[in-house]
C-alpha cells in the first residue's frame, strides 16, 4: 500500500508538471518565410505595440515619433496587481536586442519568455496565438530596424495568487486557443482578412469581452463590451446590438478608425485614442475589413 501511495503521489506530481509547464516552439517549427519589415510595420501597428511599450514622456502617453521608442515603463492597474510594460526596443540588455526570431514567436504565439517562463496574459498572446506566424516574424524584423532605448523595467506587482507564474500554465490549458472565435460562413476574402485583424492582431477582444473570475475571456459573449480592467467605466459593445454600434454603417466604422469622429460628430475619448491613432495607420482596405467583420456579428446583450 505504501508503495501504492508513492506511485500516485508521483504520478500527480508528473500531470501537475505536464498540466503547467511551458510549451513552446523549436527553430524546425517555424515556416519558412523571409521577414518583411514593411508588412511588419503594418503589423506593428495593428497589434498596438507603441500603445503600451512606448516610453511616456513626461508622464504622458508618447505621440508622433515618440511612438517608436519602445523603453516601456507605462503600468496597467488591475484587480490581479500591477502590470509593468516591458523594455520592447532592440536594446541589447534592456529590450529584446539579444532574442532570437524564435524567442520572438515563442513570446508572442505562446506567451514562453528565452528563459522558459510563462508570460502573464495582461501581454495578449491568446489573441496574438491567432496571426499567422510570419506575420510575426515580419513583426519582429520592423522591430529590431527601430531604435534601441535604455531603460531597464521593474517587474510587476501582483497579489497572491495571481504572483505565482507557474498557475499561468493551467490558464494556458484552459483559455490559449489559435482557434478562430467566429465561424465564418462565407468565403468573402474581406471579411477573413477583418477577422484576423479583429480576433488576431487587434486583439479587440481583450477589452471589448467580458472575462471570468480567472481573468479568462468569455468566448460566448464576444465583443459584448466589459467592465474596464482599470476600474474606470466600462468597455463598449461593437456587435451590432440595436440603438448602439449597430445603428453605425460600415461606412461610419471606416471613418471613426481613421478620423476619431463619430457619426454624431463627437471624438474618441479615453483608452481608444490610442487604438484609432494606431488604425489610423493602416490601409483603408485593413479598416474596410474590420468593419465588415464587425458588421458581420450576431447582435449580443450588452454586457451589465
Amino acid at each position: 500500500m505504501k508503495r501504492a501511495g508513492l506511485l500516485l503521489l508521483l504520478a500527480g506530481v508528473i500531470a501537475g508538471w505536464w498540466m503547467l509547464r511551458p510549451t513552446s516552439w523549436s527553430e524546425s517549427d517555424l515556416p519558412t518565410h523571409t521577414p518583411d519589415a514593411i508588412a511588419g510595420e503594418k503589423i506593428f501597428w495593428a497589434g498596438g505595440c507603441a500603445s503600451c511599450h512606448a516610453t511616456p514622456v513626461n508622464g504622458r502617453r508618447a505621440r508622433d515619433a515618440d511612438r517608436l521608442l519602445l523603453g516601456g515603463g507605462m503600468e496597467l492597474d488591475t484587480p490581479f496587481g500591477v502590470f509593468r510594460m516591458p523594455n520592447i526596443s532592440p536594446h541589447v540588455s534592456d529590450g529584446i536586442g539579444d532574442w532570437s526570431e524564435l524567442d520572438f514567436v515563442n513570446a508572442m504565439q505562446f506567451g514562453v519568455s528565452p528563459s522558459g517562463l510563462h508570460y502573464y496574459p495582461a501581454f495578449p498572446y491568446a489573441s496574438y496565438a491567432r496571426m499567422r506566424t510570419e506575420e510575426v516574424m515580419d513583426l519582429f524584423a520592423y522591430i529590431m530596424q527601430l531604435e534601441p532605448v535604455a531603460s531597464e523595467r521593474p517587474d510587476h506587482a501582483l497579489v497572491f495568487p495571481w504572483n505565482l507564474r507557474s498557475g499561468i500554465g493551467l490558464w494556458k490549458r484552459l483559455y490559449l486557443d489559435p482557434a478562430p472565435v467566429i465561424v465564418l460562413s462565407t468565403e468573402d476574402s474581406v471579411l477573413q482578412h477583418g477577422q484576423a485583424l479583429v480576433e488576431g492582431a487587434g486583439h479587440c477582444g481583450e477589452c471589448h469581452t467580458p472575462r471570468n473570475s480567472l481573468g479568462g475571456i468569455d468566448k460566448s459573449r464576444w465583443l459584448v463590451g466589459a467592465p474596464n480592467l482599470e476600474g474606470r467605466g466600462g468597455v463598449p459593445d461593437i456587435t451590432p446590438v440595436a440603438e448602439g454600434f449597430g445603428d453605425w454603417s460600415e461606412s461610419d466604422i471606416v471613418y471613426y478608425l481613421e478620423t476619431g469622429f463619430t457619426p454624431d460628430f463627437d471624438a474618441v475619448g479615453g483608452s481608444m485614442v490610442a487604438v484609432q491613432e494606431n488604425m489610423a495607420m493602416l490601409d483603408a482596405a485593413d479598416r474596410e475589413a474590420i468593419a465588415r467583420y464587425l458588421k458581420a456579428l450576431p447582435a449580443n446583450q450588452p454586457a451589465e
